[in-house]
Parts: C-alpha cells; structure tokens; sequence
C-alpha cells in the first residue's frame, strides 16, 4: 500500500456507506440509502419491508454539531406503531409512531409527529475536520403498507450565547435541548425563559453534557435541576458544578397542565361511583327521615293531651309531664340523707318559682361574667359534709346556679371547635402529601389499602374507604340538631317559669353533648384522612378522637347526677392532650422498649387509684393537715384508719367501691397485659381501655338506675337494644382484618379480600357504616336515658 494516494474525504465516505449497505444484505430495501439533510423522504414499511437511510456529515475542528430528526406517520394503529431506530457513534436513539405520553389517571396522548434532537458530537481536539454518519431505521410489524415521513437536518443555532435572546417553539413530542459553554470571565449564569402562555405546562431542566439527553416527560426530572414553568423560570447555573464548563438547557413541554396548577382532567364517573354515592347519602338521610318522624309524633301527642287539659306543654327534655304538682312532702324514712330545704345552710329557696330569677335573666350571653352571679360562697363551708353523707340525692349535688354551671359546660363545645380546627388541618395537608408521594412515584407500598377493593377517584387511591366515613358526619350534625331542639324546648320552658324545669329532673346542661356531636363529626373526618393512606405513622389520626368520644361519654355519664362537680372542660381536654401524647410516645417507643411499657403501666395504675379516689370521695379528698411536716402523713394515717381498718367489714359507699374495684381490676389488667405482650397497635390498645371503661360505667348505671326502681322509657330502651346490636355487627366487620400495617406490605397483600356491598365497599366500609350508626344510638342512651326522670324531685333522685 505504500505509494498509494489517499482517497478523498467523499470517497471514504461513500466506500463506508456502501460498506455497511454490504453487510447489511437482504432484499430490496434493506440497503441504506444516502440521505441528505434537509430533504423531505416518504415512504411506506410493513412487516416485510423496512427502510435504512444514512447521512453523512463532517464536522469541523473544536464545533459541536448538533443533527434533528423530524419524523411522522398518518397511521394511528397503535397495534402496529412506526418504529424508527437512530445510531449514532456512540449512542441508539428509538421511539415510535404515534408517540404515547401518559398523564394523571392513566390517561394516555398519541402524538403522531415527533422530532428529536440526536446527542451531538463531542468536539475533537483534531485540528482537521471529522466525518459523522447517522443510519434511520424505520420500520413496523403491519401486515400492511403505513406511509411515514422522514426529515433530518442539522441545527445552525445549537450554541446559547450570554445575553441574547432566542427564541424557540417546543411540544410534548417535540422536546428542544441546547448548548452553553462558560465564557473565560463568567462564573455564574441565569437562565431566564419567559413563555408568551401560561399553559401548556413546560419543565426547565439542566444537565451534564452526558449521552443520552433526558427530554421526555416521563425522564426528564431524572438528571440535573429542573424548574416546572408556565409563563417565566430562572434558573441559576455556576460554572464550579460543570467541570467541563458547559451544559445542555432542555425544554420539555407536558402532556398535562396539571403539575403547573392547570385544571385536573375530569374523570368519568361510573355507574358504580355514582350508585355508592347514593346508597352512602341514602342510608344515612333515612336516620334524618326517622328522627322527623318521631318529633312529629311526639308533637302531635302533646298537643292532643295539652288540648285535654291533662298536660303541661312540652319542656326541655321533650318529655311529657304531669300538669298536677308532685307533693313536697317525704315518706318518713325516705329522705335519709337529704337536706331540709327549709332550714338549708345554703339557703337555696328553689322550692317554687316565684323565689327564682326572673326568665329574662337565665341567658349564657358571653358578655356575662360569673361575678354578676350569686354564686353562694356558703355552699363552701357545708360540701364536705353533703359529700360524706351516705346516701346522696340530685339536690346535693345541683346546688349551683345553672347559668354558671350551663357556660362551664358550654365551654366544652368552643374548645372542640379549636381543638378540632388546629387538629385536623395539619392532618390534612400530611395525607394529601403522602397521596401525591404514592401517585409519583408510583410505589404502593407506601400505603395499607384492601387492593383488592380499592376504588380509585381522582387523586385519591382508595375512595371507597373515604366515602364510608360518610356516616359520622351526617350522624354527628344529626345529633347536633336533636340536642339544638333539646335545649331549644328548654329555653321556652324556662322562658314560661314551668317548675318542672326548675326542681324536678336531671339539670339540663347541654355543653358536653354538643361537644360529643362535634367529636362524632371529626371522627369521620380524620378517620377519612387516615384512609387517604393508611400506614403505621398516621393509626393516631383515626383514633384521637375516639379517645375523646369515650371520654366525653364518661364525663357526661358522671355528670348527670354530679353536676356540680364534674372535671372543668380545661382540665378534660388536658388529660385527653395527655393521653394523645402517650400515644404519640407509644407509636415511637412502644414496639421494642421495655423502658416505655414499664413507665406506662405505671401511669396507667397510679392514674387509675388516683381517679377511684376523686371518685369515692366526691372530690373532697385531700391529704393536708397542720403547717407542720408532719401533717400531711397524720392526715394518710387517719384516712386510713377511718376507711380501710374501723369500717373494713362493710365500706361507706357499698355501690362507689363496687364499681371503683372491678374498675380497677379491669385497668390492672390492662396494665399487665401490656407490659407482658407489648401490642405494637399502641393505639388501639389505649382505646381499648378507654372503651373498656366506658362500658363498664355504663351498665354500672343502668343497674344503679334499676336498683333505684326507675324506668326505661321505650326510647331509650330502643336506643339501648339498637346499640347492642349495631355494635355487635359492627365489631364483626372490624375484626375481618383486610390489611394490616403491622406486617410487611407483601404480607399485608394475603389479607386481602373482594367487595361485599355493590361491588364498591368492603368489609371495613361495612364496619365504618355500623360504628357510625352505633355511636349515634350511643349518644342517644345517653341523652334520652334519664327522660322518666322529668317529673321526679331532685330530692328523691339518688346519685350514684
């Protein structure tokens, strides 16, 4: 070879060109035809038919050359798309015709014209030129003839300068990338893009000049820093991150305006959807309907026996009463323990009307202050002697004025309002950001669902378990309007100065069950929240306000006949603070530290002997004495000797210390439960307890209530049954376990199971449905329970 000449430039390329057509063989089409850039090729393939076309370019010393590849087909098959295959030097290019983007839902876009910037050659430090070839494959598997068209050029404006502006159109298939190269005296730039339109929704990214160049929407946010832009973004570049002082500015136009703040997409409603939606709002309108029906009947029953002249009018309970006056006077031996009104210390003289405020005056005004009150000082100096006496009566313990006492309890109802609002908010924005998380990302094991059952709406994954919850809010407002027409009933009475409502029945405050209204309603909203996605950091959302529905219960329970000294609404919702704070705690610590299960049992026994103690001694219980050190044991040894040695045969209050002792075995319980097993469903445990306390007192007062020869009215009997049924299906459907965020998400998978209710809901929708329904008939024992107390004295109606 030596002597011989060098062949031209040209000549080497085209000996190269007809090389690679050689090696490529086959049949008519197959070899790659010469192509020229900016010319417009046409041509139809099929599934024995491709086309090969190279082009040829030579670039000159230290430029980068940047080539564009135009292409489109009028075919929209997708079954048989075009399919086009670019190779370059060091890199494969490939995409298809109609290109397909996908958006939010799943929604999918067919573009049927793509153009794609080819990486661009890395500048040679050669001092002469270098040749570049480029083969296009198109091809497709159709059995039949698709057209396409084929248009390569290369970019005369590739190269961004400081300071110019350029100016540029982009598309979701047609993505635009470009060069900038540091000047020697420039450290830091800004890249400023300004669009004419706030939509469509652009994505500014910049990258290393690495092969190959993410400019699609779906890779796009994998390499570099980017910007999401509508009508302006400005990105600052320093030279220090780019070592080889240059980097590609890419533009990518999305499918969908919806990550700029466009307008979702709508999606289409199912029949499905649709028929979940009213069979939800139905059934629960039908408890609105019922309770319509039965304030419609007990109006007509009044007016017919207020007509006759045998009923007084309807007072606050919405009871009826006897119009005819229950004598005053005490069977002798009844009143053992009661307080002579007559010669009372108190001096309370509320043995008729006339010696009352006038009805004008009985307002709960927030401009009023207790000061404007009697609040009878005197009652100081003789409680602890009513609170000792062995049998008690309403009248002991409804000594207070009831404006006072009804803005106590009215306080309840405000601070769940603020509770509520600071509560639920965070909640809400944490669920929303774990929702978008599992939606970009596209990792479903972030969140406990029943996939199995998991109907999607919107943004939201699992819709059917939000939709569910439904059933406590209408429920908790329903309640809210039947408490509404209680006090409402009340206030009228008042308003006449009918003595019913002054001396006879359970005192009628109605705070607390506003409050309990409330809790029900937020219940179904953190409960919703908590099914946005359920895992083990968020359990707390769905049960901190079942914490405080069992605990208002309580409270509205003991107050009923302790009315006077009830806990105040701050230092309730501060042992509720306490209590959420445990178990918040508990979801930290409470899985493996023994330390934690140590110091909360110890807590839960020490709280439980200190609260039977309030509870035994009316709240007078104290350990004090003389100034002396030593008071303070004198007094304990005193208390002792009193109690538990001079009258160990037989305690004071037989029926208190029966309840406080099986309270206490139950918490005691409890507490080693939890120290020797240590449930990692911290929550859930707590509000075991608490609901294990609640029903405890709740039948210890029915039976106190029967013991004491008073009646169950057919409402609250209702009411009772109905609760007792509702809660028992409904615990069924609860322990149908469908997931579970204490096992690992595969795991979780094998638990679960299919629809059961039209096809939408399942087993915890179910039980979502039932609780809701449970806990109104609960709220309703509780409001109704005393009703056939409405015309008996406060002096003949026991506390217990």
């Amino acid at each position: 070879m030596a002597g011989r000449a060098a062949p031209a430039p040209g000549a080497l390329l085209c000996a190269l060109l007809w090389a690679a057509a050689a090696a490529a063989g086959g049949g008519p089409g197959d070899n790659p035809a010469p192509g020229a850039f900016g010319r417009v090729y046409r041509g139809a393939v099929n599934i024995s038919a491709e086309r090969v076309y190279a082009f040829a370019y030579r670039s000159e010393p230290g430029q980068v050359d940047a080539v564009r590849v135009y292409v489109n087909s009028s075919s929209e098959n997708l079954q048989y798309p075009v399919l086009f295959v670019v190779r370059q030097q060091k890199g494969v290019l490939s995409w298809q015709v109609p290109l397909i983007f996908r958006g939010l839902y799943q929604r999918t876009y067919n573009y049927q014209e793509v153009s794609r910037t080819l990486c661009p050659s890395e500048p040679t430090p050669e001092t002469r030129p270098s040749d570049q070839i480029i083969f296009v494959d198109v091809a497709s598997m159709a059995p039949f003839n698709i057209a396409y068209e084929l248009l390569v050029t290369r970019l005369e404006n590739f190269q961004l300068e400081t300071n110019k502006a350029f100016n540029f159109t982009a598309s979701p298939s047609q993505p635009q990338y470009f060069l900038y190269k540091f000047p020697q005296d420039v450290d830091s730039v800004i890249i400023n893009v300004v669009s004419d339109a706030a939509y469509p929704c652009s994505v500014v990214s910049v990258q290393d000049i690495v092969c190959p160049v993410y400019d699609l929407d779906h890779n796009v946010e994998f390499n570099g820093v980017y910007q999401s832009m509508t009508k302006q973004a400005a990105i600052t570049v320093q030279r220090k991150d780019f070592p080889g002082e240059q980097f590609f500015v890419v533009f990518v136009i999305k499918p969908e305006d919806y990550a700029c703040g466009g307008s979702v997409p709508s999606s289409i409603h199912e029949s499905d959807y649709i028929q979940a939606m009213f069979f939800s709002f139905l059934s629960f309108l039908s408890f609105y309907l019922g309770s319509v029906v039965v304030a419609f009947v007990h109006y007509i029953r009044v007016q017919r026996k207020a007509s006759a002249g045998r009923l007084s009018p309807e007072h606050g309970s919405g009871m009826m009463t006897s119009s005819h006056p229950i004598s005053a006077s005490t069977p002798e031996g009844s009143s053992y323990g009661a307080i002579d009104e007559s010669s009372s210390s108190g001096g309370r003289q509320l043995s008729s009307p006339e010696h009352r405020p006038p009805a004008g005056s009985d307002t709960d005004s927030s401009v009023e202050e207790e000061s404007d009150f009697d609040t009878m000082p005197e009652i100081e100096s003789d409680k602890n002697i009513i609170r000792t006496k062995v049998f008690l009566y309403l009248s002991d313990l409804s000594r207070k004025d009831r404006r006072i006492v009804s803005k106590k309890y009215k306080i309840y109802f405000w601070n769940i309002i603020t509770i509520a609002v600071f509560y639920a908010l965070p909640v809400i924005q944490l669920v929303i950001t774990y929702q978008t998380v599992v939606n970009v990302t596209g990792n479903q094991d972030i969140c406990y669902y029943n996939f199995l059952c998991a109907h999607p709406l919107g943004v939201l994954s699992a819709f059917n378990n939000i939709l569910s919850n439904v059933g406590h809010m209408m429920l908790g407002f329903l309640f809210l309007l039947i408490v509404l027409r209680r006090d409402i009933l009340h206030r009228r009475a008042m308003e006449m100065k009918d003595i019913y409502t002054l001396d006879y029945g359970i005192p009628k405050h109605f705070g607390l069950f506003y409050a309990m209204g409330i809790a029900l309603m937020m219940e179904g909203v953190l409960s919703a929240c908590y099914h946005v996605c359920p895992n083990y950091s968020n359990f707390q959302f769905d049960t901190s306000f079942m914490y405080m529905i069992a605990g208002l219960c309580m409270l509205k329970l003991y107050q009923t006949r302790h009315p006077d000294i009830n806990a105040s609404a701050y230092s309730a919702y501060a042992s509720f603070a306490v209590v959420i704070s445990l178990a918040v705690l508990g979801v930290v610590f409470g899985k493996n530290d023994m330390w934690f299960w140590v110091i909360f049992s110890m807590i839960h026994v020490l709280a439980s002997l200190a609260l039977s103690t309030q509870i035994y001694y009316m709240g007078r219980f104290k350990i004090d004495g003389p100034d002396s050190d030593l008071g303070i044991f004198r007094r304990a040894v005193m208390v002792l000797y009193t109690d538990c040695i001079q009258q160990c045969s037989r305690p004071m209050y037989m029926d208190r210390m029966v309840l406080l002792i099986v309270g206490n075995v139950v918490n005691w319980s409890f507490a080693i439960f939890g120290l020797v097993y240590r449930p990692r469903d911290f929550a859930s445990y707590i509000l075991g307890i608490f609901i294990c306390n609640l029903l405890l007192y709740l039948a210890f007062y029915i039976i106190m209530k029967l013991r004491s020869s008073e009646k169950l009215l057919p409402i609250p009997m209702f009411c009772i049954v109905a609760t007792a049924v509702v809660w028992a299906a409904a615990l069924y459907f609860f322990f149908q376990t469908l997931s579970s965020w204490e096992e690992t998400p595969a795991e979780s998978r094998e638990k679960n199971r299919p629809c059961i209710l039209l096809g939408f809901f399942d087993d915890h929708d179910v039980w979502h449905f039932l609780s809701a329904a449970a806990l109104f008939f609960s709220f309703l024992v509780l409001l109704t329970l005393d009703d056939d107390l409405d015309t008996v004295r406060r002096d003949k109606i026991p506390v217990f």
